[in-house]
């Protein structure tokens, strides 16, 4: 309990820096990991869709303790940061908050699409150097179908990365049919949700359980429906929720509580959390004993090697929305200047959308349009 809420206090800058913390504590530190234990479960984990980081904590308790291990380091190290962005939801993403707070949100939010740009870069150019021959023209064609989805897919990204992953296995096999037993009509029903509890779920599950390539895809899953389909949020604020889920400790997927809270309060907000983070100790409690199994399994990374160039490219692609959603003249120079300082000077991401904060206060302080 200690070690792991320890983590989620302190682990600012999102999976790279969980899982520097838990190699630490886990390998070098306590010795209750070898490295090559470590580099497996990073690897199983990593295969696994939603956020990777958050899965790796549950597995490293999950190994010590077992399920009770898994269900208490994972709680550790998810609460500190969830307890975090819904205070700060209360007062970001108020009805009527002072000047200050929405300027600090509109700075914040304008850096937004630089740190989305270089989330979907940092997947993709491994992703790139690592295929082969006739591989890498698949690996683009499926990034760049990822890429167009946010601006033309809306709701239904999730069934495009779905395709392309049974797309790879289809073109590795010739076995697509293993895919056509799923039925997609529960899915579609939840889309069409009028945008009460039921639509919460389905966003908050696709967050959790179909996001492939990592927590930051729960960007372009998200905006859509939070904004476009059922009008949770305007621009503004889905741009604050998303800063506040990188500037928080732990996992990023807790943005999704963010959206929660402002569709339905504090309770919308924490039913949010909980269905997008049960599907990670869902994945730990029951295949943990098989990751073995995983990493051998070519079904699963060919299915994955079409749905992770296309998280990439959506996560990429969403920095075009993202910036057109910025509503007043003076963010654009933040955004750029914050694409320069991630993309070029290497800056970090937390640091970065403080700063771009502290410019948003600043411009509310001397008089520029800070309203939603």
């Amino acid at each position: 309990m200690r070690e792991w809420g320890r983590i989620g206090t302190v682990g600012f800058g999102g999976p790279p820096a969980h899982i520097s913390l838990f190699r630490e504590l886990c390998v070098r530190r306590r010795g209750w990991l070898s490295e090559e234990q470590f580099e497996r479960a990073l690897a199983a984990t990593n295969l696994l869709p939603g956020p990777a980081s958050t899965q790796l904590a549950i597995y490293c308790a999950w190994r010590l303790r077992g399920a009770r291990g898994a269900l208490i380091g994972g709680t550790c190290f998810i609460v500190p940061g969830l307890v975090l962005i819904l205070a700060l939801s209360t007062l970001f993403l108020a009805g009527s908050p002072p000047a200050w707070v929405r300027g600090a949100g509109l700075g914040a939010g304008a850096a937004v699409a630089a740190v989305a740009l270089r989330a979907g870069l940092t997947l993709a150019i491994p992703m790139w150097r690592r295929a082969g021959g006739t591989m890498r023209a698949r690996v683009l064609g499926y990034a760049l179908v990822g890429a167009l989805a946010p601006a033309t897919a809306g709701p239904w990204l999730v069934l495009v990365l779905l395709a392309c992953g049974a797309i790879e296995l289809g073109w590795r096999w010739r076995a697509a049919r293993e895919l056509a037993g799923v039925n997609v009509l529960p899915l579609l029903t939840m889309v069409a949700d009028p945008g009460g509890t039921g639509a919460l779920v389905w966003t908050a599950l696709k967050v959790g359980a179909l996001s492939f390539g990592g927590g930051f895809v729960i960007i372009p899953l998200m905006q859509s429906d939070a904004v476009g389909t059922y009008h949770w949020m305007t621009h503004a604020q889905f741009l604050n929720a998303v800063a506040l889920g990188q500037i928080t400790p732990g996992p990023v997927v807790q943005t999704v509580a963010a959206v929660g809270y402002a569709q339905g309060g504090l309770a919308a907000g924490l039913l949010a959390a909980a269905v997008a983070f049960a599907p990670s100790f869902s994945f730990i409690l029951f295949g943990a004993a098989r990751f073995e199994r995983l990493l051998r399994d070519e079904r699963v990374t060919g299915f994955l090697a079409g749905a992770a160039p296309a998280a990439a490219g959506a996560i990429t692609g969403s920095a075009l929305p993202l910036t057109l959603a910025l509503t007043h003249t003076w963010q654009y120079p933040v955004s750029a200047a914050a694409a320069v300082a991630l993309l070029l000077a290497r800056r970090g991401v937390v640091s970065t959308l403080l700063a771009a904060g502290v410019v948003g206060v600043v411009a509310a302080a001397l008089g520029a349009p800070v309203a939603h």
